[in-house]
C-alpha cells in the first residue's frame, strides 16, 4: 500500500472536511473524487478493499473525503449545519479548495448519488461513475431515507431478525453520530428526472448483480444521455469488497 496522505478543508461553512489522497509512485495523477457511502467512509468504501490502490496503479490519484458526518470529518449536531443538499455544497467547496479542472468524479451509494447531483449543479467532471445506484433513489430519496431514519430512532432496540438490523450493526462498526446523521439525511434532496440530461458526461453506472437497493441500475443507465452499465458479483454491501468494483473504475475512467 503506499502512502496516504490525510488533510483537513473547510467547507463552505467552515466545517472541517477530512480529505484522504493516494498518489501513483510517480508523483501526481490525473485526479479521481471519490465520493463514499451512508455511514461509511473513505478508508472502509476506497481504501480498505484496494479499490484506491487499484487506481494508484493506474496512473490517477485517488481523493477520498470523509463525507459531512462520517469518518474523520467533523459531525456537527446544530441542524443549521445542514441545509438543503449539504453534501453537494459540500463537494463544491472541495473542487474549489483543491483546484481541480480535469479531475473525474466517482461515488458509491448516497456517494454516487451525492455526485450526480453535484453535476446537476453545475460540476463538469471528465468523467463519471455512479457506483451501487439505482434511479429510484434519484427521484423517491424520501423512502431511502424514512428507512435509515427509523433505524436511528429505534437503534437501542433493533435485534437480529429486524430489517433495519444491518443498519444499525454498520452504524455501530462505524461509530456513526446519530445526532448528525439524522440531520444529515433530512438534508438529501430530491431530484428531478428530467434534470439526469444535464448528465453528458462520459458515465459508468456499476452495481452488484443482486443489488437493488437504491433501485433500478439498468433503468438509471437508460436515463443517462452517455451511460455504460457494468454488473458485479453481490449485493449492495458486498458489492463493494469485490476487486470487480475497483477494475471496472479504472477501465471506465481509463478509456
Amino acid at each position: 500500500m503506499s502512502h496516504i496522505a490525510t488533510s483537513q478543508i473547510e467547507s463552505f461553512d467552515g466545517t472541517a472536511l477530512a480529505v484522504h489522497r493516494l498518489d501513483p509512485d510517480t508523483g501526481e495523477g490525473r485526479p479521481v473524487l471519490l465520493l463514499h457511502g451512508l455511514f461509511s467512509s473513505a478508508q472502509m468504501n476506497w481504501i480498505r478493499f484496494g479499490h484506491a490502490q487499484m487506481l494508484a496503479d493506474a496512473g490517477f490519484s485517488a481523493i477520498m473525503p470523509d463525507l459531512r458526518a462520517h469518518g474523520a470529518s467533523a459531525a456537527p449536531q446544530d441542524a443549521a449545519a445542514y441545509p438543503p443538499d449539504v453534501l453537494v455544497r459540500d463537494v463544491q467547496a472541495l473542487v474549489a479548495a483543491l483546484g481541480l479542472a480535469e479531475y473525474d468524479l466517482a461515488g458509491f451509494s448516497l456517494g454516487g448519488r451525492t455526485a450526480a447531483g453535484s453535476v446537476i449543479a453545475g460540476l463538469r467532471p471528465r468523467r463519471l461513475v455512479l457506483a451501487g445506484m439505482g434511479l429510484e433513489s434519484l427521484d423517491n430519496w424520501h423512502a431511502r431515507s424514512t428507512f435509515f431514519i427509523d433505524a436511528i430512532d429505534r437503534f437501542d432496540t433493533v435485534r437480529s431478525g429486524d430489517p433495519a438490523f444491518f443498519a444499525v450493526q454498520f452504524m455501530k462498526t462505524m461509530k456513526i453520530d446519530r445526532v448528525a446523521a439524522r440531520l444529515l439525511l433530512q438534508s438529501v434532496q430530491d431530484m428531478e428526472r428530467a434534470d439526469l440530461a444535464s448528465i453528458t458526461m462520459p458515465t459508468l453506472v456499476v452495481c452488484g448483480e443482486d443489488d437493488r437497493d437504491n433501485g433500478s441500475p439498468d433503468a438509471l443507465a437508460a436515463a443517462l444521455p452517455d451511460a455504460v452499465l457494468v454488473k458485479i458479483p453481490g449485493d449492495h454491501m458486498g458489492s463493494v469488497t469485490k476487486p470487480e468494483l475497483g477494475r471496472a473504475i479504472v477501465r471506465s475512467l481509463s478509456d
